[in-house]
């Protein structure tokens, strides 16, 4: 029998408490609490939330090693305080089978850094033109319930609506990239002012929202679930906001780099705010923000999306689009939401960790921190300031867009069904 005594904890920003972890389940949670043998960890001061879940993760692996393996990506995971994550499709093989789907489920068990559930491709390839091995991808070891060609859209409206049809016998959630691609061709960055200043090829808003208005009209119609990945406009918003009214069974997600910088920081000609899709306007970003609070976008996913160095550091128009995003989601999500006061860290732990968790059909994840419950929890000191450091980061990869940016808090802890992956902000 193994114990831990977490003492003096803030369960979401609350009053101190003492968290009694045993055989990787809450025992107990009360003031005073007392365990002979156990290890003690000193959590006063420390905000306790459950162990965060993101919908969106790029591990690059298989493939893409060079960027980031699973055992490197979640290991910057459980830095960031994640507990779980799932794991994109457009890897090398793409991971359109249930053969390579358990490849990436049985890494992430071996690793044991946090539990990474394999997102799957829509269509064979991610090309667009042939459903993928949805039913055998979800009967796989792996028991994919998400689908996406993240990184591309699924354009064909007949596809589309093929693929919410087939997920719907087993639960499942199609996670749409909503671009359409005929109003991006060439596109470099949000379609603006700025764009128009840089004389850089513009990104228009709508190529995004047309995407949204017809895939939450087809799930409606087909009475399935979809999921709208990185939302990036006011325009979004107020589709999807419309769609929830009339009972659509749409959730959706933004990143955090969505909800704290805008289009103006193109402006250095710096690929590293060059990402998909592109950063927007001011007043998007404080739709996203507004939208994340009243509970219209449902969640907090990094599209954490690593590079190596060569596809970063060259000019804008051929650098690669992505950003990294696992170490610093939950000081970028305190930046932007709680210290504004539009969240308080219960919300935090709603769309960081309830709901993703629900969206992806997780069990054993997102669970509240009660007894009884696995013991996933990130232990967090939302008091600190510093500035973003790539160099001490955990990924392969360097390409965060808050280079010197000075952040508030750090993840002291995470622990993953009471096994600690972090301690005292070192990986274990």
């Amino acid at each position: 029998m193994t114990e831990t005594l977490i003492k003096g904890a803030r369960i979401l920003g609350g009053e101190p408490a003492d968290v009694l972890v045993r055989d990787g389940v809450i025992a107990e949670l009360g003031t005073g609490l007392d365990a002979p043998g156990a290890q003690v960890v000193d959590a006063a001061g420390l905000v306790a939330l459950p162990g965060l879940v993101d919908l969106h993760t790029h591990l690059r692996e298989p493939g893409r090693e060079d960027a980031e393996t699973v055992e490197s990506g979640t290991k910057a995971a459980a830095m960031g305080g994640f507990t779980a994550v799932h794991a994109m499709a457009n890897t090398d093989p793409v991971a359109d089978t249930a053969g390579v789907v358990e490849q990436v489920w049985r890494l992430g068990r071996e690793a044991g850094y946090c539990d990474v559930q394999p997102v799957g491709a829509v269509t064979r390839g991610i090309a667009g033109e042939q459903l993928a091995e949805l039913g055998a991808m979800a009967d796989s070891a792996a028991s994919v319930r998400v689908f996406s060609d993240d990184g591309h859209c699924v354009s064909d409206a007949v596809i589309m609506r093929r693929a919410l049809e087939y997920v719907k016998a087993f639960d499942g959630v199609v996670a749409q990239h909503a671009q359409e691609p005929r109003l991006t061709e060439g596109a470099q960055m949000n379609e603006g002012e700025m764009s128009a200043a840089l004389g850089l090829a513009g990104w228009p808003a709508v190529a995004e929202e047309a995407i949204i208005a017809r895939d939450v009209l087809l799930a409606q119609h087909v009475g399935s679930r979809l999921h709208v990945c990185h939302v990036s406009t006011a325009g979004s918003v107020e589709i999807l906001r419309w769609a929830k009214s009339k009972g659509c069974p749409v959730t959706a997600e933004v990143t955090p780099h969505h909800l704290l910088l805008d289009d103006a920081r193109a402006g250095s000609y710096d690929p590293i705010f060059k990402v998909n899709p592109p950063l927007r306007t001011a007043a998007d970003v404080a739709a996203l923000r507004a939208a994340l609070a009243d509970g219209t976008i449902d969640c907090v996913a990094t599209d954490h999306a690593p590079h190596p160095v060569e596809a970063k550091e060259t000019e804008w128009a051929v650098a690669a689009m992505g950003m990294i995003g696992l170490e610093t989601a939950l000081p970028v999500v305190q930046e932007a939401m709680v210290d504004t006061g539009l969240l308080d860290w219960a919300g935090v732990a709603d769309r960081m960790s309830y709901r993703p968790a629900r969206i992806g059909r997780l069990t054993g994840q997102g669970r509240p921190l009660e007894t009884g419950s696995p013991a996933n929890i990130t232990l967090y000191d939302p008091s600190p300031r510093r500035a973003v450091d790539p160099s001490a980061m955990t990924s392969k990869s360097r390409n965060t867009p808050f280079t010197g940016l000075e952040l508030p808090g750090r993840v002291v802890a995470t622990f993953l069904r009471g096994e600690p992956t972090v301690l005292e902000g070192k990986l274990q």
